[in-house]
């Protein structure tokens, strides 16, 4: 964590094995997937490497969700391999992977509408002790859960302030906006005390002013030491906002470098920039 976040108005999110220096902690090697004969990810390859904005970006089609969806473990492939901080995680079930610290937040929100922003909030952390009947008679154990159940709201409440929605936090959670929708479910993500969070198209539909708050928050995170992979169809945000960029074009990867490099690339121009850059 830096020494500028002290003095920043927002609390600072700690970050869990902050010490721990893994370069490139996310790996996707060779990735295929095919629904009913059409290939939807075709030899996909390429490395996020730590504490860096990571765009993924592409026409409708091109492939982009599929990955996403590849990687946490919503398909599994038919080819290829995930690593993540050096494990392989190919076909582990999706809350396996969030367990090991790779979080992602998905295009439409989905948060519990019938539960206020506070419970969903609170479901997220992992590794909680629960309640049972043989935990309520133990008086040791039920302490044990009062606890850590303490040390999660106070946690909570601090990502809440953080996102600047602590005010909604008795709110329900249907009666969201949809950007504040955006921001409840990033905040969930970040309970789960993540290495890497994949965010798949954060920005869509949401307003100019709740985007810089957005993105803000992003930017700030990552000099926490966060690890961000990006899909969104704003070109200009992806372009303005991260260090790489992947381009997919059907099912492939068509240029991978610095957003400069993108912008000049022919390739990029013709397949998906349309000689608008």
């Amino acid at each position: 964590m830096s020494e500028a976040d002290e003095s920043a108005e927002d609390p600072a999110i700690p970050v869990e094995d902050a010490a721990v220096d893994r370069s490139t902690p996310l790996e996707v090697e060779g990735l295929r997937k095919t629904f009913g004969g059409i290939v939807a990810v075709d030899d996909v390859s390429f490395e996020v490497e730590k504490g860096t904005l990571t765009g993924l970006i592409g026409p409708n089609g091109a492939g982009k969700s599929t990955t996403f969806n590849l990687i946490t473990g919503m398909h599994d492939p038919d080819d290829g391999a995930v690593r993540f901080n050096g494990e392989d995680i190919t076909g582990l079930a999706p809350h396996e992977i969030a367990n090991r610290g790779l979080a992602r937040t998905f295009q439409i929100a989905r948060e519990l509408e019938e539960m206020t922003v506070l419970e969903n909030m609170m479901l997220a952390p992992k590794g909680q002790v629960g309640e049972s009947l043989w935990r309520s008679v133990t008086p040791g154990l039920r302490n044990d859960v009062r606890s850590q159940e303490l040390d999660q709201l106070e946690r909570v409440w601090e990502v809440l302030d953080f996102f600047e929605i602590d005010h909604l936090a008795e709110e329900y959670a249907g009666n969201l906006s949809g950007g504040q929708r955006k921001l409840l479910e990033m905040g969930r993500a970040l309970l789960t005390d993540p290495d890497v969070l994949l965010l798949d198209e954060p920005f869509a539909g949401v307003n100019p002013s709740l985007e810089k708050r957005l993105l803000a928050h992003v930017h700030e995170l990552r000099e926490q030491g966060y690890t961000f992979l990006i899909v969104e169809h704003d070109m200009d945000l992806i372009m303005n906002n991260c260090e790489r960029v992947i381009v997919m074009h059907q099912g492939r990867i068509l240029k991978d470098g610095t957003p400069t490099e993108v912008k000049q690339s022919e390739d990029v121009i013709e397949a998906y920039l349309g000689g608008e850059v």
